[in-house]
């Protein structure tokens, strides 16, 4: 409370209590309705613990807090109101008095109006307070906003996919999308139990209602501070210990049906869930692949470190520990779940992620990080990004870098808004940078025309001259990180803006050739330089894990999604490993069971439901082709 209130209060219980000394006892029958409140003592409204008390004068010259109550205050006002025509004459003489006492017990106090508190206008202490839980608040949560200034740091508010698209559609659009297609799963919504699924806030993935209870089946270990960055590790539990070796004895006889049967006893089990989410994707069921991954990575936050903050991008895991590797491949196919659905700045920061968590990148996300960077229009990021990140070789010698940050400057010269453009003038202009790529990279051309495809007569002329019809890429690293970019990115291509400044590089590329005979063996000389390596650095990265389309398989090709692709030609194929009919397990009963484990259990080519020995009693409508799977 102020200290003018504080006088006001003060003054017009002296006044009140003068009043009443001084009128005729007639004057109190004529207003018994408004019967004056008796003499209190002024702190008593002030103390919000006080009770209401009367007959008291004492004066409290200890610390109190200072809390008005309304209720009693509009009651004086009253009074005041009642009684202003007889008091108006006496004003005057008590005001001088009344504000002197009002000083001395301010003094008696140590209040002051510059120290003074109220609550409906609070004063510059309470909003230092404010300010410090505030802080305090925001320290606490550290996972909502982080406070570094890493060039990979994490904006949490761009994470989920739910955010973008009523960024992009509007809330009532992606709520009744959403309502629309959770009518069929309402009746298990509501029968599900009522502890299913926690109340653990979650930055990566939204749980589902449905989903079980996080079992704690996972932790993780804080390893070291090296560097200004934490190493943490994931450890598994007895529980998940067992689990795992179940999934191993699965794995190496390509049973889904046992992999399936390990989600039924611990459903937050990761690779099982991983693998149960790449039988969905080649089956056509992306939803549910989509939903395998999250549950997925739920499990994986759920068992986060207190100390582990990876949006801050100073923690790391380390991919060498087998316990770590689920993370990554979540992740990843994470961010290619938020690719397909348009997504694109939820993807790009899930690729910032992976980036951060791992400095040797194991899964390849610098190779799209530029795409996803693109597709989300943050150009200027990506520039900085291009100038901040520490690498062995420099980005721009790398294929998707010498191309996408042509494409960059090209859009950020485009921004007629873009105030910065005549601050970085010292920068190169985007019809440079697109024919330094082609010099360095002229392979890339080639391959774009075809997969784009560019149907332009002017290609075809383009593509007849030698420096880019012969063009080679000068060794396997090369080569393959130039397929994984074209894979990656050739739907850029197709915008008739980029195709115009293309052709133009081209073009400059060509002449500049022909008038220089040493500049395209200088390139040459840049490549070999660079990609000197005459193996593959990057052959654990498969070209087909950066495409937008995802193949169907048959059931009979399954099996090669428990294995390693590249260790397939070292597998017997005789009988596409299928055991022989006598070792067949016995027939399935399909009635009353999960609809799941007979869907996972159709696509095994070695499972039997007794069909072949119902064609062999003579039942007419059966396919004899049932009894040879192959």
């Amino acid at each position: 409370m102020s200290a003018r209130m504080l006088r006001k209060v003060l003054q017009e219980q002296e006044q009140l209590r003068k009043s009443t000394d001084h009128e005729p006892q007639c004057q109190e029958d004529s207003d018994s309705s408004e019967s004056p409140a008796p003499s209190r003592n002024p702190f008593d409204i002030l103390d919000d613990q006080a009770d209401e008390e009367e007959g008291t004068n004492e004066i409290i010259t200890s610390d109190v807090e200072i809390k008005p109550k309304m209720t009693e205050v509009i009651n004086s006002k009253a009074i005041r109101k009642s009684k202003k025509k007889k008091k108006t004459n006496k004003e005057n003489s008590t005001s001088t008095k009344g504000e002197n006492e009002v000083d001395l017990i301010l003094k008696g106090l140590s209040i002051s109006s510059t120290h003074s508190i109220s609550e409906n206008e609070p004063s510059k202490s309470e909003e230092g307070v404010g300010k410090t839980k505030g802080v305090a608040a925001k320290s606490h949560t550290n996972l909502r906003k982080p406070q570094s200034q890493s060039i990979l740091a994490v904006d949490p508010k761009f994470l989920r996919a739910e955010n973008e698209l009523k960024r992009i559609f509007g809330s009532k659009v992606v709520s009744s999308f959403e309502n629309s297609h959770s009518v069929g799963s309402s009746r298990q919504m509501h029968g599900a139990r009522r502890g299913g699924i926690s109340s653990r806030k979650t930055i990566l993935i939204s749980p589902l209602g449905d989903w079980p209870r996080w079992d704690g089946s996972l932790s993780m270990d804080f390893l070291e501070t090296k560097d200004g960055q934490n190493f943490f590790r994931y450890m598994h539990s007895t529980s998940y210990d067992h689990a795992q070796r179940i999934f191993e004895a699965a794995k190496s006889i390509h049973d889904l049906n046992g992999i399936a049967s390990i989600l039924a006893y611990h459903p937050y089990h990761a690779e099982s869930l991983l693998t149960i989410a790449e039988v969905f994707k080649f089956s056509g069921e992306h939803q549910l692949s989509a939903d395998a991954i999250g549950k997925c990575l739920y499990a994986l936050e759920c068992a986060w470190h207190p100390r582990f903050n990876p949006l801050q991008g100073n923690c790391q895991l380390k991919f060498t520990y087998d316990t770590n590797k689920p993370i990554f491949t979540a992740l990843f196919h994470h961010m290619q779940n938020l690719d397909r659905r348009g997504c694109h700045r939820s993807a790009l920061e899930i690729c910032k992620l992976m980036l951060s968590l791992d400095s040797d990148d194991p899964m390849g996300a610098l190779f799209c990080i530029d795409y996803f960077a693109l597709r989300a229009e943050e150009y200027a990021w990506l520039e900085h990004f291009a100038d901040e990140y520490e690498s062995d070789n420099s980005l721009w010698l790398f294929p998707n870098f010498s191309y996408s940050l042509a494409i960059c400057r090209f859009y950020l010269e485009k921004d007629s808004t873009n105030k910065e453009m005549q601050i970085q003038s010292e920068r190169s202009a985007s019809i440079d940078l697109m024919k330094q790529a082609l010099m360095l990279h002229p392979s890339v051309l080639k391959k774009l025309v075809a997969k784009a495809p560019l149907k332009d007569s002017t290609w075809t002329k383009i593509l007849g001259n030698s420096f880019f019809g012969s063009a080679k890429s000068g060794g396997p690293t090369l080569e393959h990180l130039i397929n994984i970019y074209v894979e990656r990115s050739y739907i850029m291509w197709r915008f008739p803006d980029l195709q115009k400044l293309l052709e133009q590089a081209a073009l400059l590329a060509i002449e500049s050739v022909k008038s220089k005979d040493n500049e395209a063996r200088d390139w040459v000389c840049m490549r070999k330089e660079a990609f000197s390596s005459e193996k593959n650095e990057y052959s654990h990265l498969l070209v087909s894990d950066f495409s937008d389309s995802v193949p169907g398989m048959p059931p009979e090709d399954l099996r090669n999604l428990m294995v390693d692709p590249r260790m397939l030609q070292a597998m017997p194929n005789e009988g596409h490993g299928l055991p022989p009919p006598e070792d067949r397990a016995p027939t399935r009963e399909i009635l009353n069971r999960d609809p799941l484990m007979v869907f996972l259990e159709s696509m095994l080519p070695w499972i039997d439901y007794g069909l072949h020995e119902d064609a062999q009693n003579g039942h007419p409508n059966q396919d004899h082709e049932e009894e040879n799977p192959q």
